[in-house]
């Protein structure tokens, strides 16, 4: 962690003071991997490495809440990736991460990352279909950005009529100036296909070859989904999928049959749904201190002591936040494992027997099993101090869009505005 931040902090005190540079009257915040705002001074490179991620889920519970849901499975679909997370009434978040194979000890949300996305390349490999890890990624993109990029899972959208170009602006091409190139796409295709024929003997339709790589890019992200969900004790059936980035609406309702997940959430904002949940967040501040005792009577002087400490250590470190309103809250969770594990868990701080009883009830949920005769040890506590953003931006509404009809090769799909949908569809 210490080399991570020594690495990062130059550039990102740099890029911090560049943009105060240029709003030198606004109150500047930057969003940490733990879900909450802090002041551009007090911003740490080991707290911003997942903060793009982090806004999106905070924007998805955001928009939850104001549909009158609780539970649900973030579905950020981007350009290279997608990343998904659980909510089920808190931000469930870890101590110790592995990014791109750097192990840091740092807060973040709790979010799985897979290599799927609307540049991921599509080809044939080894006798078979596959889909990424490659992205073709801005430069020179899709084939469908008329640059000699590859083909990928946007131009397959862009192939079946599910992406239509006169729907998009003229950003594209060599000199950024035109239209989406569909021509570009067929014949990325046609190639793929002249190479399925040659090394397969049978011949594929371009929609075949197109619906095959979907159906493997649609398995990968639902089986991050069941990481983040089944593999860790929640039934997804249960759970509302909030869908957002620039891809996430076109594969959501494959998502979330494949997953048997009834409703399907879409803002308005979804495109733009990471910085529309910055924009919305708290300020907020995370601390954590070790205990490392056993969880029993004698040892409720100790918890208490630590309690007291670290609460007042985040409401202290809140206080000195200059865009910060009153402390709005502060939330005491305890890490309880079993001895001799490192598979900690937290539970809201209450007397020792219930949070015996809650830990045993989240062990039993994620590992399937309990040791009634193993000792508990009060691993450590966590204290996150909360405050309003007097600066939130607030709901912003669907802008009115003309409704369309979309009839492209061999496939007509209908197509509906957002603006033309009633609130109860």
């Amino acid at each position: 962690t210490t080399v991570v931040e020594s690495y990062l902090a130059p550039g990102l005190k740099r890029y911090v003071d560049t943009v105060a540079a240029a709003l030198p009257t606004v109150p500047l915040q930057f969003m940490q991997s733990s879900g909450g705002l802090v002041d551009a001074h007090r911003f740490h490179a080991r707290n911003a490495i997942l903060s793009g991620p982090a806004g999106g889920i905070v924007g998805a519970v955001k928009a939850a809440r104001e549909a009158g849901i609780e539970n649900i499975l973030t579905f950020d679909m981007g350009g290279t990736s997608t990343d998904v997370a659980h909510y089920a009434g808190r931000y469930e978040r870890s101590t110790e991460s592995e990014v791109a194979g750097v192990r840091l000890r740092a807060a973040m949300l709790h979010i799985h990352t897979v290599a799927a996305g609307g540049g991921s390349i599509c080809r044939f490999h080894q006798g078979r279909l596959q889909v990424g890890p490659a992205s073709a990624g801005a430069d020179p993109g899709p084939a469908a950005y008329g640059r000699g990029g590859p083909v990928t899972i946007t131009d397959c959208n862009v192939l079946l009529g599910r992406i239509r170009p006169d729907r998009f602006p003229a950003v594209f091409g060599p000199e950024r100036n035109q239209p989406l190139d569909k021509a570009a796409t067929v014949l990325a295709f046609e190639q793929l296909a002249q190479r399925i024929a040659e090394e397969t003997g049978h011949p594929m339709a371009l929609e075949a070859i197109a619906q095959g790589c979907l159906a493997i890019a649609v398995q990968s992200m639902a089986s991050a989904i069941k990481k983040i969900s089944v593999q860790r004790g929640y039934d997804p059936r249960q759970y509302t999928l909030v869908t957002f980035g620039g891809a996430g609406g076109q594969h959501a309702c494959q998502v979330a049959a494949l997953l048997g997940i009834k409703k399907v959430l879409l803002h308005p904002m979804a495109g733009v749904l990471s910085a529309y949940g910055i924009g919305m967040a708290d300020v907020s501040i995370l601390r954590q201190m070790t205990v490392g005792c056993p969880l029993e009577a004698r040892s409720q002087e100790e918890l208490d002591r630590c309690v007291r400490e670290i609460s007042e250590a985040a409401e202290a470190e809140l206080h000195k936040q200059s865009t910060a309103g009153p402390v709005r809250h502060t939330s005491i969770r305890v890490r309880i494992r079993y001895a001799g594990s490192d598979a900690g868990l937290l539970v809201d701080l209450s007397d020792l027997p219930a949070m015996k009883s809650a830990f045993e009830t989240n062990h039993r949920t994620r590992f399937g099993f309990v040791q009634t005769d193993r000792e508990l040890v009060i691993d450590s506590v966590e204290a996150e101090a909360t405050a309003s953003n007097p600066t939130a931006i607030q709901t912003i509404d669907p802008a009115d869009t003309p409704v369309r009809t979309n009839a492209v090769g061999e496939q007509a799909l209908p197509v509906w505005d957002i603006s033309d949908l009633s609130r109860e569809v």
